[in-house]
């Protein structure tokens, strides 16, 4: 009988120290694979961005309204560029002022930077899931401005640590908000997670 109670007790205690060590170590894997995926996120969002303000330098202002648009104008837009001859704010320049505009291909700089446009819309770890993307116009402050907005909910990227039970190793971890750069009720291009 005594054997008996001592080989549960083994087993007991073995079991309360897997207990123990899996309570330390899931906190410490969640926090690991929420950077992880949330940095790789967050690096597609500024390319993103990026993306769109080369749109909105094309296009005179406004910002592309779904990806197949952006690409479309990324690859056949060109950029203008005005080189300034002369100093306008110099107050001894004597000769007259002359501005030399030349276009340069959009797709050339994106080249250059090592980005690819066919991969643009998709998030990291998502199997294939697309960034949700808006755009329009609206008025603030008696002015007609562009707005956008891009982003992906945590639940498509966070995999099995989409649920909500994993709020309690993070205040303020929610798989359902929306981790996105600007805005459709003002113009900003800022990131939620620059905050």
């Amino acid at each position: 009988m005594r054997l008996v109670i001592n080989l549960f007790l083994i087993a007991l205690v073995g079991f309360l120290a897997y207990l123990l060590i899996n309570s330390i170590r899931e906190p410490i894997k969640f926090k690991a694979e929420k950077d992880r995926r949330e940095n790789a996120v967050v690096d597609k969002l500024l390319v993103v961005r990026k993306m769109q303000e080369f749109y909105r330098d094309i296009t005179g202002g406004s910002f592309a309204p779904s990806f197949d648009t952006l690409k479309q104008v990324l690859e056949t837009g060109r950029f203008m560029n005005v080189k300034v001859l002369g100093d306008p704010d110099d107050p001894d320049f004597q000769g007259e002022i002359l501005y030399d505009t030349n276009y340069l291909a959009a797709i050339d700089t994106i080249r250059k930077l090592g980005i690819n446009l066919d991969s643009l819309r998709f998030v990291p770890f998502s199997d294939g899931e697309e960034f949700l993307i808006k755009a329009d116009t609206l008025t603030y402050q008696s002015t007609l401005v562009n707005v956008v907005e891009v982003g992906a909910p945590r639940s498509l990227f966070m995999g099995p640590f989409a649920d909500p039970r994993f709020a309690r190793y993070d205040n303020a971890y929610d798989p359902n908000t929306i981790i996105k750069f600007g805005d459709m009720t003002k113009p900003n291009l800022a990131g939620n997670w620059e905050r």
